[in-house]
C-alpha cells in the first residue's frame, strides 16, 4: 500500500508542478508589470494612456487596438502579437520594428517571460 501511495503522490507532484510554475510566472508578470509597465499602460481599464491596452494582446494583430493613435511602423507593420513577437519586442524594440516609440526594454530574459506569461493569462480571460 505504501508504494501506491508513493505513485499517487509523485503523479500528482508532476501534475500539479507546471500549473503551479505557470502561477508563479503570472504573479511575478502582474508585479513586474506594475512596476516597469504601468506607467504607459494599462491591462484592462479604459481611459487615456501613453501606450495601448494590453487586455487580450497575445493573439492579437499589432497596431489595432481601437481608440489608440499608433505609429505608422507599429500599424504598418504586419505582426501578429505571438508570444515569441513579444519577446523579442520587448528584449530590444526598435530591432523587430524600427520606427516603433516603444522605446522601453525588459534585457532580463526572466523577466520578460513572466511579463508574457502575465498578459497571455489575460488573453484567456
Amino acid at each position: 500500500m505504501f508504494k501506491n501511495v508513493t505513485l499517487m503522490l509523485a503523479l500528482v507532484t508532476v501534475q500539479l508542478g507546471p500549473a503551479s510554475a505557470d502561477e508563479a510566472a503570472i504573479e511575478r508578470g502582474s508585479t513586474l508589470f506594475k512596476k516597469q509597465c504601468s506607467s504607459c499602460h494599462k491591462v484592462n481599464e479604459t481611459g487615456k494612456a501613453v501606450g495601448p491596452i494590453l487586455q487580450g494582446v497575445v493573439g492579437r494583430a499589432a497596431g489595432t487596438t481601437e481608440g489608440f493613435r499608433y505609429s505608422a511602423a507599429m500599424s504598418g507593420s504586419g505582426i501578429t502579437w505571438t508570444t515569441e513577437n513579444l519577446d523579442s519586442f520587448l528584449e530590444k524594440p526598435s530591432a523587430l520594428m524600427k520606427g516603433t516609440r516603444m522605446s522601453t526594454s525588459v534585457r532580463d530574459e526572466q523577466k520578460r517571460q513572466d511579463i508574457i506569461a502575465f498578459l497571455a493569462s489575460l488573453s484567456q480571460e
